[in-house]
């Protein structure tokens, strides 16, 4: 039995009877148990005082419904209390570190968040008359100033919505490029290292997705761009490239390949989701990449997860740049003009239409500003360097334990194992990674990247201590050399200390419940008379 200072149990036993006593409500201290909204809801209550509305016609007509509307309804300190249980079960950045590969789940500081929620800010609609959002225009437009300098582009499209809306927008900026141009090629060339809705995109757009394979060390050859361009004579609309890869490496030769594709009259779409590597280090405009979209919500820290909230602005080179869509800024004598529709076009302005009904997401603005002047220039360049060594500091500790698939050579932001360190100890790599659960981590991503088998992909950021990245170090190391002594328990149907033990995850995705429904009422048998 382990003693704290105090000396008493550090944790507790069998012998003191606290681990496997049972409790009458299920709660074990500040574990509690926490039902489903819809058991706990009645219809009896509610959190809002709502007033009895007079008679109206409703405008529905015949859709108007016909039934209760069965929703659950709880009193305020009960609702309080059911999403405040729930939010303790979830594990979060501000609870520990969060090793996801290719997400950079990196801090929010605080600061952003104040901002973010200034009034002028917060309150500000999208309906509102431009003479009354001037400054939120000027932020706006301060926000693109600095997301091209800091790209080496010519132009930003502000409003897609997140990653994939903004490899969307890119692309149709290519495709509105080439019509324009009198051309209608049919290709786009994706490598394996790509993310994967970058293949997703471009056949959205009807675009003939064909692959290059990666060469042994991770990245893509030149070569191998040419060969398929050649292939392809005149039919090569453009490349979509993730630089630094989802292998986490940076692509030496993306200045060649961005030649070869240019000299094929295409262009180079370059996935910005890993832009947090390189910020202050490298301008993407610099290596010959024509669009690219930025995860402000991951680059210059956004909470984000479970959907949104999102924001992926597109930088444009300037044979793209006339064809951002609406609604685009422009610089006026005046300052910063917000252009809403085809009348107010200039000459060689061709948008490509409109990628949502508004501005973007003024939240996301906020706080990337916000991110941007608390660190000037050196901060936001510290930040990509510590990124890095994070990175290359997890490589370095577990390289000896854990393979490499492309050896031992220094990466970017995120470092990428696979599984071979596992073969023949009866553990796999689901296994290992719900075992972290028990340790208090969240599993690294897994599976992805594709083109490495059983793959393991970390990425630390720059928000973690080296006293928080060695207990990490520590941790893993120790995870590996159990399943490498034979200790298959420890890793068989872990996790053993979460809110929740391990999903059937085969039966979950053939036959998943997607609704809730009401039990039955149970039928109670009378006992027969004696």
């Amino acid at each position: 039995m382990s003693m704290n200072t105090q000396g008493r149990p550090s944790a507790p036993t069998e012998a003191g009877g606290t681990a496997a006593h049972e409790t009458f409500t299920g709660n074990k201290a500040l574990q509690m148990e926490e039902a489903l909204i819809f058991e706990i809801g009645r219809n009896d209550v509610c959190g809002v005082d709502l007033e009895e509305p007079e008679d109206f016609v409703p405008a529905l007509g015949g859709h108007a419904r016909r039934a209760e509307l069965d929703l659950p309804a709880l009193t305020e300190p009960e609702a309080m209390r059911h999403y405040v249980r729930l939010s303790s079960k979830n594990y979060a950045i501000d609870a520990g570190l969060y090793p996801l590969g290719s997400c950079t789940m990196k801090h929010n500081p605080r600061l952003n968040e104040k901002m973010a929620r200034l009034p002028g800010f917060a309150d500000v609609h999208p309906l509102q008359p431009r003479s009354t959002v001037t400054g939120a225009v000027e932020m706006i437009a301060e926000l693109a100033h600095w997301l091209v300098t800091l790209t080496g582009m010519e132009a930003v499209a502000m409003s897609p919505k997140a990653g994939a809306h903004g490899e969307l927008c890119g692309m149709m900026a290519i495709k509105a490029a080439h019509t324009a141009a009198g051309r209608d090629p049919k290709v786009v060339l994706v490598p394996e290292s790509a993310h994967g809705t970058n293949p997703a995109t471009a056949a959205l757009l009807g675009y003939k997705v064909v692959s290059i394979e990666a060469r042994e060390d991770g990245t893509v050859d030149t070569q191998a761009v040419q060969d398929r361009i050649a292939e392809h004579a005149g039919n090569v609309a453009g490349i979509m490239l993730t630089n630094p890869n989802t292998c986490g490496l940076f692509e030496r030769d993306i200045i060649a390949i961005a030649e070869a594709i240019h000299a094929a009259d295409g262009y180079f779409y370059c996935d910005g989701a890993n832009f947090n590597a390189i910020v202050g280090k490298a301008r993407p405009g610099d290596l010959g990449v024509d669009a690219m979209h930025i995860n402000l919500h991951k680059t210059f820290s956004t909470p984000h997860g479970g959907g949104g909230p999102g924001s992926g602005p597109v930088v444009l080179s300037e044979r793209l740049a006339p064809f951002a869509p609406l609604p685009f800024l422009r610089k006026g004598p005046d300052g910063p003009e917000w252009i809403e529709s085809e009348a107010e076009l200039q000459d060689g302005e061709q948008p490509f239409g409109r990628m949502t009904a508004f501005h973007g997401q003024m939240g996301m603005y906020v706080r990337a500003l916000a991110y941007m002047k608390s660190h000037g220039a050196d901060g936001l360049r510290q930040a990509s360097e510590d990124a890095v060594l994070n990175a290359n500091y997890v490589r370095v500790g577990l390289e000896d334990l854990m393979s490499l698939p492309f050896g031992s050579r220094w990466c970017m932001h995120e470092v990428l194992f696979d599984d071979s360190f596992l073969k023949d100890t009866g553990v796999t790599t689901l296994d290992f990674a719900k075992a972290m659960i028990d340790e208090g981590y969240h599993p690294m991503t897994m599976y992805f990247p594709l083109v490495v088998h059983g793959a393991m992909l970390i990425e630390p950021t720059e928000s973690e201590s080296r006293a928080a990245l060695d207990l990490f170090i520590a941790t893993m190391r120790d995870l590996v050399m159990s399943a490498q002594r034979g200790e298959t328990g420890r890793f068989k149907g872990a996790p053993f200390h979460a809110p929740r033990a391990r999903l059937d995850e085969t039966r979950a995705a053939r036959k998943p419940v997607l609704k809730w429904q009401r039990p039955a009422a149970s039928e109670v048998q009378p006992q027969a008379a004696e």
